[in-house]
């Protein structure tokens, strides 16, 4: 089939993702609507995970608003939760057929290279470097980089104040570089961002860095402790993960975010997670034209 025709077909799809209830959306108290006998060109990954209703997607376990798995419960939450399962929906899966994958910033290009996962909504910033060896489509999130201190610290009011200072982030991000590049900072690599705000209380590192809508969720969980200061310093385009070179695939995702914008499910995406910080809502994303590779 056809580029141009795989494009309108995939919109035909997403246009039948609608408000009304279909389900509850694994904890995001956002209902969404699954598609019911969608049709997707043969041999297409869409039709094979239509085919088998089922579908693999990997997810931060330690975000919380973004992607947050709650020591004890089944079920992750988070704004990546509610995108994927909207996702999901378009190719006719059910929320609870959805399995969720927990997928840290090092791991996540060879998770899709090796098919340990089949999409990835996991706070991935949108970078040249990682569209060559993984497909990348969006954005359909656009936050920045900024920086999480302890209360009791006041030497840190920026990335100004960063020279010299140990920073945490996880290994595998864009962050660290970018605080060492710009402002001298000391980097401090931990796998998850869970052990850096750990480390943070600890005093064994003066800041953590990465983007602020992760950062405002920790500052939520404990706000006497911790804060967020300074304006952000970056600009990061979350992408959806998956194998390098389906433009179908592609196509069909960019669809599916631009229909979630158009009929108020992204907006209800974000109210029902990030929105409970106190984040103020962004600027609803402009998606990338996809490539042929």
């Amino acid at each position: 089939m056809l580029k141009g025709s795989l494009r309108l077909l995939g919109a035909g799809i997403v246009a039948a993702l609608a408000l009304s209830a279909c389900g509850s959306s694994g904890g995001n108290e956002i209902d969404v609507k699954v598609a019911e006998n969608p049709q997707f060109a043969a041999g297409t990954s869409m039709a094979k995970f239509n085919e088998a209703q089922k579908i693999k997607i990997g997810i931060k376990f330690d975000q919380p608003g973004i992607g947050y798995k709650k020591p004890g419960t089944d079920t992750p939450t988070g704004f990546d939760v509610a995108m994927g399962e909207i996702i999901a929906a378009g190719m006719g899966i059910k929320p609870e057929n959805i399995e969720w994958v927990e997928t840290v910033s090092k791991n996540r290009e060879a998770f899709l290279q090796k098919g340990t996962v089949d999409l990835i909504l996991a706070s991935y910033s949108i970078t040249d470097e990682r569209r060559q060896v993984v497909g990348q489509a969006g954005p359909y999130y656009v936050t920045g980089q900024g920086l999480l201190v302890r209360k009791d610290d006041t030497s840190i009011k920026s990335g100004n104040d960063l020279k010299g200072k140990k920073v945490c982030s996880v290994t595998g991000s864009t962050s660290l570089k970018q605080v060492e590049d710009l402002y001298g900072a000391k980097p401090a690599p931990f796998g998850s961002y869970s052990e850096c705000v750990t480390q943070l209380k600890n005093k064994s590192v003066d800041a953590v860095t990465t983007d602020e809508a992760i950062l405002f969720g920790y500052a939520a969980e404990d706000p006497d402790t911790l804060t967020t200061v300074g304006k952000p310093f970056s600009e990061e385009r979350y992408g959806i993960g998956f194998k390098h070179g389906d433009t179908a695939m592609c196509n069909y995702l960019t669809d599916t975010i631009n229909a979630s914008v158009k009929d108020g499910m992204w907006k209800k995406a974000f109210d029902a997670t990030l929105g409970k910080s106190n984040l103020p809502a962004p600027a609803a994303p402009k998606t990338d034209a996809c490539s042929a590779a």
